[in-house]
């Protein structure tokens, strides 16, 4: 399959590793992740979601190589019996995209990440679950479907429900490192917005105060509202959550060209209002298509320190990061 594609394509691949505490963790990951001809776009790590993201591009065969061995050391570092967050996640490496660029189409890219599916576990006994366009099943071409559960509910249920079970190896999870999610897709755009309550108020439950559980619930009621599952805007997941006692309403935008990002917004922004919370600020996870960007609109104005030369994909290709030592 490798050989069969276009030598001078461009593929995306954007790796979630469940870790993002740990610097020099990350580092260690990223940096197995370094094979001639992949570029470094973008690696960032959220303590709060306990979660990290790469943005790593190149020719078809070279991404490949470094995806996998990014899942190795991951499997390697984590230990996701010792790990927590508010994230979602099933595995060290929990999820492994790959994204047309240039040059290749998506159902390729579908076929890449099976190959690279049966190389992972083949390598190094991580069991592997296929979605959104490289999926085996029908019910698994949404990620959600698949992290039910998440890492601790998907351990028990694999073994017992034949239904739950990998696409590749298993049934058992990897002791430490869980299961990863290989898939294929076209951009998402990962946008979190904060909110705050228009009014302040006294302690509440749980010790946060009544303005901050607030805030967290009209983020949640925003979320129920947008999401596409529930008959919301179509290509928008979302989820309400607490981050650092701020509420966060936290998005991936899988098709920007049918909901363009200053239409969520401005529905968010309503939404909100009408839920007795204002939009604060805003915050892009990785990076985002030069068809996205919008230089002066509201949604962009929101996200302190923007930088279209650090974060619009195209951009970041012709100026990759240095990689680092691990």
């Amino acid at each position: 399959m490798l050989s069969r594609l276009n030598p001078d394509a461009v593929i995306e691949c954007v790796p979630n590793f469940s870790e993002g505490t740990d610097a020099a963790k990350v580092a260690q990951i990223v940096a197995a992740m370094q094979v001639d001809g992949v570029r470094l776009l973008d690696w960032s790590l959220d303590a709060a979601h306990n979660r990290s993201v790469v943005t790593i591009a190149g020719a078809p065969a070279a991404v490949f190589e470094s995806a996998v061995r990014g899942v190795g050391r991951a499997s390697q570092v984590i230990d996701l019996t010792r790990q927590s967050g508010v994230h979602p996640r099933i595995g060290a490496a929990d999820v492994l995209p790959f994204v047309p660029v240039t040059g290749v189409s998506l159902a390729e890219c579908a076929m890449l990440a099976r190959q690279a599916g049966v190389e992972i576990w083949r390598r190094f006994g991580v069991p592997v679950y296929f979605y959104e366009a490289a999926a085996a099943r029908p019910d698994r071409i949404n990620l959600e479907d698949i992290r039910r559960g998440q890492f601790e509910g998907l351990r028990e249920s694999a073994q017992r429900d034949v239904g739950r079970r990998p696409d590749v190896g298993g049934p058992e999870l990897h002791r430490t490192a869980g299961a990863t999610a290989v898939g294929a897709r076209q951009f998402l755009i990962a946008y979190n917005i904060y909110l705050e309550a228009a009014k302040t108020g006294g302690p509440g439950e749980g010790g946060l105060p009544q303005a901050a559980q607030a805030d967290i619930a009209a983020a949640r009621a925003v979320a129920r509202t947008i999401r596409a599952s529930a008959g919301g805007m179509r290509g928008v997941k979302a989820i309400g959550l607490s981050v650092n006692g701020r509420a966060q309403l936290s998005m991936n935008i899988t098709d920007f060209r049918a909901t363009p990002v200053r239409q969520i917004h401005a529905t968010v922004r309503d939404l909100a209002r009408s839920h007795g919370a204002v939009v604060t600020e805003g915050e892009i996870i990785g990076l985002i298509p030069q068809e996205a960007y919008e230089a002066e609109a509201e949604w962009v104005l929101e996200i302190p320190g923007f930088d279209p030369e650090a974060k619009v994909l195209e951009r970041r290709l012709e100026h990759p990061l240095p990689w680092p030592t691990g």
